[in-house]
């Protein structure tokens, strides 16, 4: 896991100080070392977080040894040692243990169709000098970012925003994502970001630069195909864990100290447990905690229970408001974008008491309600699917499954008349929120509505658009802001199409969401948290931080020049302490974002 930047010029060469300048700007997700290839009008750099091969063999950018190809490289490839067994078999010869040689040995192979054999997260440049080209790739479902711009006068890539603002002619807001972020606070659903001109290259895709020209092609190399999968609910669950079990078994891989993120929800007690139990080493297996003091969603004494059961050093950490309050704009500036919501905070201190204590690689479970149907808002497809079935008895049926699993009736029509009516939802955002000046639903989510009958479809939504996006650059940023390194089981693009390809009847069983993993975890896990009806992870206590902050965020959002192009300000300052809690937040993030990065309106 590290740091990466790159830079083409189109007159002249680069400018070897500026390489080095832009390169260190991501220091911190890289402390163990850093490294520069500068070859006329293309230059590389690399910030290196050591976790396979922690010795100098493993530095970057690195070079092959029998040809001119260079690469500089970001994320962890899992099976890299079965990759590495089986290019020796066809006679390559490796130098180093690192992951990052095999990548590129796998590329000087194959070419663009390595890709289709790592299982792992990564984001990359390849130099292949042999027809001056520069290959880049990001990983199936974008859990490492790959930034990047493209102007009159060179194209550079990078791992954070902040390396690329240097290259364009002023920070400049994009009007769509800041009227889609203060609508409902959507990020991350498009390939744009919130500073105009600087765009991400898309998940689950490669671009291959002519690096004489900075034109550059863009191709798919993977995309999730829904399809039916019918085996009997026994063998789901069992198949299902199975395949998680190895998830974890191979981000377990490190020569550095690997722990867990724990809140006590369903997903990360069975990454914990699972991890747990396979983790050799002489210290016991390390979980970290944020401990919410907001009573409602305090989540304590369920990670309590799986830290004994599993027998885990466990630590925690208990934010305060003190502490959310002074570090309020360090997160946006690490964030680099705008964000919905303080329990981010909570995230960010895991990461900041993992490496304090030496825990470089944290696996977590991002990913799970995603590929499980984990999320309230997935009952709406369930629903119609049993009154498709079984007409209006079926509907009922499952109707009251669901409130007996401890889903509220008031929820579930939310969820099956307003999510599920672009127009319904439009209307209510333009009644709620009539002092934005542009109160419209983002087209995701009027796709989001179309798809409601279809759990597949929406689940595909939800992760290539809609939710997961937004949820990876919060990990990533969170993480590397203090270089440590996250790795996530049901991510695992074997689990992701598994887990999508099971029938909705059973991924929402008798009301139970993610039933399989529940079903695959019950006799590893204490039955109140297999069979945890309520769901909440990491949850800030937003209601105590901020109502308290509130005068602090009026200040700046009444003092904000760019949030003056999206609001009515004069309706704002008479009304904003009547406005909900979320809507506040979004404003202020919205000003204290202008204010951080000098963000001028279009």
């Amino acid at each position: 896991m590290c740091g990466i930047f790159g830079l083409i010029t189109r007159n002249g060469p680069v400018d070897a100080d500026q390489i080095d300048l832009l390169t260190d700007l991501v220091a911190h997700r890289g402390p163990d070392g850093r490294g520069v290839r500068i070859n006329k009008n293309v230059g590389l750099g690399h910030r290196r977080l050591a976790i396979i091969d922690l010795s100098d063999d493993g530095a970057q950018p690195m070079r092959d040894r029998d040809l001119p190809v260079w690469i500089t490289y970001n994320g962890e490839i899992y099976n890299y040692l079965e990759l590495r067994a089986e290019l020796q078999a066809l006679g390559h010869v490796f130098h180093t243990a690192s992951d990052t040689e095999v990548l590129l040995a796998a590329y000087i192979r194959w070419g663009e169709k390595c890709l289709d054999r790592f299982n792992g997260m990564w984001s990359f440049a390849i130099h292949d000098e042999r027809d001056n080209t520069l290959f880049c790739a990001r990983d199936r479902f974008g859990v490492k970012p790959f930034y990047y711009v493209n102007t009159a006068t060179h194209f550079a890539f990078g791992s954070e925003i902040r390396q690329l603002l240097p290259l364009i002619e002023r920070p400049v807001a994009d009007d769509d994502l800041v009227s889609d972020f203060l609508v409902c606070g959507l990020t991350d659903h498009t390939n744009r970001t919130f500073f105009k001109g600087v765009e991400k290259l898309p998940p689950g895709h490669w671009m291959r630069v002519d690096v004489s020209t900075t034109r550059f092609e863009l191709k798919r190399y993977y995309s999730l195909a829904p399809r039916s999968l019918e085996t009997d609910e026994v063998d789901q669950a069992r198949l299902l864990r199975a395949l998680l079990d190895d998830a974890t078994r191979l981000r377990l891989r490190s020569d550095v100290r690997v722990g867990t993120c724990l809140s006590g929800g369903l997903d990360s007690s069975s990454v914990a447990t699972l991890a747990a139990k396979r983790y050799s080493s002489s210290e016991r297996f390390f979980a970290i905690t944020a401990i919410s003091e907001q009573v409602t969603n305090n989540e304590e004494a369920y990670a309590a229970e799986i830290a004994a059961k599993s027998d885990l050093n466990w630590l925690r950490t208990r934010p305060s408001y003190e502490q959310f309050a002074s570090t309020a704009e360090i997160l946006l500036e690490v964030q680099e974008e705008p964000f919905a919501g303080p329990s981010i905070m909570m995230q960010y201190e895991v990461m900041k008491t993992a490496r304090s204590n030496g825990v470089i690689v944290l696996l977590d479970g991002q990913g799970g309600d995603e590929t499980l149907l984990g999320y309230h808002r997935y009952y709406a497809a369930w629903l119609l699917d049993h009154f498709r079935r079984g007409g209006v008895g079926g509907f009922f049926s499952a109707f009251a499954d669901a409130t007996e699993a401890g889903i509220s009736p008031r929820r579930l029509l939310m969820y099956l008349f307003g999510a599920s009516s672009a127009r319904l939802r439009a209307a209510f955002y333009r009644w709620r929120y009539s002092f934005l000046k542009k109160p419209d639903l983002p087209d995701s989510l009027r796709r989001f509505a179309r798809q409601t009958r279809d759990a597949q479809e929406m689940q595909v939504l939800e992760i290539n658009e809609t939710n997961l996006p937004m949820l990876l650059r919060f990990e990533d940023k969170n993480s590397m802001r203090f270089g440590v390194e996250t790795r996530l089981p049901f991510l695992d693009y074997r689990f992701v199409e598994f887990a999508l390809n099971l029938p909705t009847r059973i991924k929402l069983n008798k009301g139970w969401a993610k039933w399989p993993l529940r079903a695959a975890m019950q006799d590893l896990l204490p039955a109140s948290i297999a069979w945890r009806k309520d769901k909440i992870g990491f949850a800030a206590p937003d209601q105590l931080w901020l109502g308290r902050h509130s005068s602090a965020m009026y200040r700046k959002v009444v003092a904000s020049t760019l949030l003056a192009r999206y609001v009515d300000m004069d309706t704002v300052k008479r009304k904003f302490h009547q406005l909900d809690l979320g809507m506040r937040w979004r404003l202020y993030c919205v000003a204290l974002w202008g204010e951080r990065f000098r963000v001028e309106a279009p």
